[in-house]
């Protein structure tokens, strides 16, 4: 009896194994996707800013005497 525990306790050992290394496999790759969104997002909000930016010297061109504010 005791010739079958340690081969069934390996069986086990490798099937979790196998399946903690698909979970960190799968848990690598979603935080690889969240990192690429969130740099996507930081450049599109520097996008937004300029875009932004030049409104209100537009705005501050037309509306407050011909200068912009910052210069």
């Amino acid at each position: 009896m005791d010739s079958n525990v340690p081969l069934a306790s390996a069986w086990t050992d490798a099937y979790l194994r196998s399946l903690l290394d698909w979970q960190a496999a799968c848990g690598t790759s979603a935080l690889q996707a969240q990192q690429i969104q969130l740099g996507m997002l930081a450049a599109w909000q520097q996008t937004a800013k300029a875009v932004q930016q030049e409104l209100w010297d537009q705005w501050t061109s037309r509306f407050g005497g011909g200068v912009p504010l910052d210069g």
